[in-house]
């Protein structure tokens, strides 16, 4: 299970499980995480399971939030990596994660697909989306990256992830929920069948395995 170590000059002050979907950090008291000190926003961030994959979000903090040494908006998280705020620093653990193959993933605002690099070499099928309606219908996006991130920032992004069984979607942020043959899906991932027809941010989309 993920965890967050937090720390000032090399010293634990309190070690917290992720056990829910959404966990708050800030100074002020309902935050699952507190860090009472003015350098923390009362709402700093927030950290967001989706299946397996932790996103660390900025909620527009006064000081900024960090990630090994990078300011961030949006970011996933990987085991290893210091998240820092202020003078504290937060070590993000998660024992179970595949370190191997899941690598950062940055959603940048204006991006439409983006993909986490490196390409890997899994035992499941070749994939691609193909957009169906708009202005880039019948445009094909190959699923050869280990995330590849679809939609539009700020109204519905939804994160498709190569697993040794196959392939997931799950949602990472926005207000409308896509939707997998008219079934809305949440931040829990949901398995990817060949001719599943995807909605997001009013774009329609087939998942096709080549």
């Amino acid at each position: 299970m993920p965890k967050m170590i937090v720390s000032i000059d090399g010293v634990v002050i309190k070690e917290v499980q992720l056990t829910k979907d959404r966990t708050t950090l800030g100074r002020r008291p309902y935050n699952d995480i507190v860090i009472d000190n003015l350098a923390v926003s009362g709402e700093h961030a927030v950290m967001q399971m989706s299946g397996a994959d932790v996103f660390l979000e900025d909620l527009n903090s006064t000081n900024g939030t960090y990630v090994n040494g990078k300011a961030i908006k949006k970011q996933q998280l990987q085991s290893g990596d210091t998240v820092e705020i202020g003078k504290y620093k937060i070590k993000f653990v998660h024992e179970g994660a595949n370190d191997s193959h899941e690598k950062t993933m940055v959603i940048n605002a204006g991006a439409v697909v983006a993909a986490a690099e490196p390409t890997v070499t899994m035992a499941v099928a070749n994939a691609a989306i193909k957009v169906m309606s708009g202005t880039a219908a019948g445009r094909e996006v190959p699923l050869v990256k280990v995330v590849t991130t679809i939609g539009k920032p700020g109204v519905a992004v939804a994160a498709i992830t190569r697993r040794p069984h196959g392939f997931v979607v799950a949602m990472v942020e926005g207000v409308q929920k896509p939707t997998i043959n008219g079934n809305p899906i949440g931040t829990d991932a949901v398995n990817l069948r060949h001719g599943d027809l995807l909605e997001l941010a009013g774009t329609k989309m087939q998942f096709v395995q080549l």
